[in-house]
Order: C-alpha cells, then structure tokens, then sequence
C-alpha cells in the first residue's frame, strides 16, 4: 500500500461496541451461542447512571454490550430507532490525539475530543470522529494501562465460563448506506483516513433476477483494517440492502466478518449452540471443484455444514453468514478462514444473495 496513509497507522481493531435493549440477556447470548468470554463489567456499581455495559473477548475480538437506563439517554434513544446495532467502531492506535487531530484537519467531524481517563491501572486517552449514519470510530491508545479494559470497568468474573468456539479476530466490518451514498462514504475513508480501495463491485458482480448492490472495498496501509461500504442498486424487488435500511431507519454496520483458523469446527460449535445460518442449497456443491480447484477440505463435509467456498489468484477461502442475531432483519454475522485469499467471496454472491432472498421472502419483504 502506499506511504501516504502513515499518518494514521492503526494496530488492530480495538473493540467493537453494540447499543442492545438489554445487556445482560445480550451479553449471555454472545457467552453462550458464541463462546465469548466475561471480561469487565460497569453500570450503577460503578457510577454509571444512564447505561450499563458487558465486555466481552474471544481471542483478539472484543465486544461491549450497552443498554440505556434511562428512557431518554442516547444509548436509549439510539435502540429504540435502530434497535440492537453498532454504535461504535473502536481502533487501536499510538496516539489518540494525533490521530483525532489529523483525521479532523482531513474533514472528519468531531464526536469527542481526546481525554484522558484514570484508574490504578494507568490511563487511557479517547478520541472520536463521526462516520457513516450514527455510528463513530473511537481511537484508543492503551499504552499506559494495564486493566481488563478501560478506567471505570470492572472485572467481571461470572461463574458461567462456556468454552470458545474457536473465533480469532474481526476480519472486516461492513457498512450499508442509502443509494449514491458510497462514493461519499469511501472517499470519506481515503481523504479522511488514508485508506486505499482494494477493489469494488457493481451491480455486474452482486446481483440475482431480483436485487443488486454495488460495494466498495476500504482497507488501511496493512490491510488490519477491511471496509466494505454497500449501497443498493436498482432491481427488479427490494434488496437485502434496502431491507436493512428501512428496518435500521438509516446507515450502519451490516455485518461483522470473524475469522477462524478451521471453519468446520467453529461451525460445527455455533450451530450446536442454537446459531442460525442462511441454507445453501445442495446443488451449490455440484461444481466447487471445478469453480475453485483442488481444496484441502472435504466438499461433503462443508455441503453438510452449507459452508460457502471461493478462491483467488492468491489462495481460496471458506465463509458463512448468519442469520440477523436480533428481531430485525438487520445486523448479522460472517464466519470466514483465509486460505491465502484476500478477496470477499466474489464467486459466493449469487448463491449468497439468493440465499438472503429466500429469508426475505418468507419475511414477505422481498
């Protein structure tokens, strides 16, 4: 990638956030169906008066889960628009400030101005910008501390402990926004941010008989960090992508990809544990072999766990996707292990998106 992103070097992704309805129930769901395991812990106990937050970690993947407390508190008024979805995209950075400060002289708008937070594990400085709908990017620079999370959380040290389900970081997060909104949003990431495009799609590429999409691919200079921005196109019936749009009631995260280093066994996990995947149908499995090659997995066993395979000029490889994970049909998970590949499943769309028809149809949104 070229040198002229260092000014915003970025190490990982730091957290993601969720806004839910109810925290504790979320949180025991992402414990249960998911493995993830309890980490910190703040609400009333810990002076917190308007909201409560569970963390959550798999791996090097954490998640916090916050509920308003009060009716008319932003967490609050955030779910009750948008219902359970990402509020916050956190990024692990060196120093917060000069990535606040650099990002806005680039036209970002502020949300938060750096400061500093204490506990006797050290301190942590914030900083947070606006992106695409209500969601932020939060810059975190932990250098100085030592605590589960942040200052103000706690340990939170449940008995109830299941066991991980094999998940080892977020591979990319996916953003949909409104019809000519994309070019906007990616060029937001490239003059505000530094990232590059890695490749785009149009309705050419993502489309059935009956919906289309066009997407963007955002990366950083190492490629830590994946944005994939959608936005429909026009199509004989209403696609996934406005389906989330009208039920969100705007932009947001669509999906959280999270990798895994063997994807038959994760899959194998979560469905035990109660997780719902789109169905691919048999026939999808006809021709693996000869649309992606010699693969080290067995195609029966990836037809019985209807895992998706596609390949590369660098590798192939293997994903799946969820169903929505609350009562709208919006936020969603992907389950994917790179076998060298760096592409998104290109060859994957047609099955996949008529795989999510099938779901909105029975939904009778289609």
């Amino acid at each position: 990638m070229n040198s002229k992103v260092e000014f915003l070097p970025i190490n990982g992704t730091d957290y993601v956030e969720f806004y839910v309805g109810n925290a504790k129930q979320a949180a025991h769901y992402y414990q249960s169906a998911f493995g993830f395991q309890p980490v910190a812990y703040a609400g009333l106990e810990t002076g917190l008066v308007d909201r409560t937050s569970y963390v959550l970690r798999q791996d090097k993947i954490t998640f916090v889960l916050t509920a308003g407390l009060i009716p008319y508190s932003s967490v609050a008024l955030h779910n009750k628009l948008h219902g359970d979805g990402v509020k916050v995209i956190a990024l692990w950075v060196d120093d917060a400030r000069k990535a606040f400060h650099e990002t806005i002289m680039r036209g970002a708008e502020a949300f938060e101005k750096p400061k500093v937070t204490k506990d006797e594990h050290g301190e942590v400085v914030t900083a947070s910008i606006q992106t695409y709908g209500e969601t932020i990017h939060v810059f975190v620079e932990r250098k100085k501390y030592n605590g589960p999370f942040l200052p103000g959380f706690v340990k939170w040290e449940p008995e109830y402990r299941p066991e991980d389900t094999g998940l080892l970081y977020v591979d990319h997060i996916v953003g949909n926004v409104g019809l000519g909104e994309m070019d906007k949003v990616a060029g937001f990431y490239r003059t505000v941010m530094g990232f590059e495009q890695l490749i785009s799609f149009d309705d050419k590429d993502i489309s059935t008989e009956f919906t289309a999409l066009k997407s963007k691919v955002m990366v950083n200079a190492d490629m830590r960090i994946k944005f994939p921005i959608n936005e429909p196109a026009e199509g004989l019936r209403k696609s996934q992508i406005e389906e989330f749009l009208d039920f969100y009631i705007g932009p947001g995260a669509q999906h959280i990809a999270m990798a895994t280093d063997n994807i038959v066994k994760t899959i194998e996990a979560l469905k035990k544990r109660g997780v719902d995947f789109l169905n691919v149908p048999d026939n999808y499995y006809s021709d693996v072999v000869e649309r992606v090659g010699n693969i080290n997995e067995d195609i029966d066993v990836l037809k019985k766990y209807k895992i998706l395979v596609d390949r590369d000029d660098q590798g192939y490889l293997l994903q799946l996707f969820s169903k929505p994970v609350q009562d709208r049909p919006t936020f969603f998970f992907e389950i994917i292990q790179r076998k060298g590949a760096k592409s998104f499943g290109k060859g994957n769309f047609k099955a996949l998106f008529e795989s999510i028809e099938r779901e909105q149809r029975n939904r009778g949104t289609l």
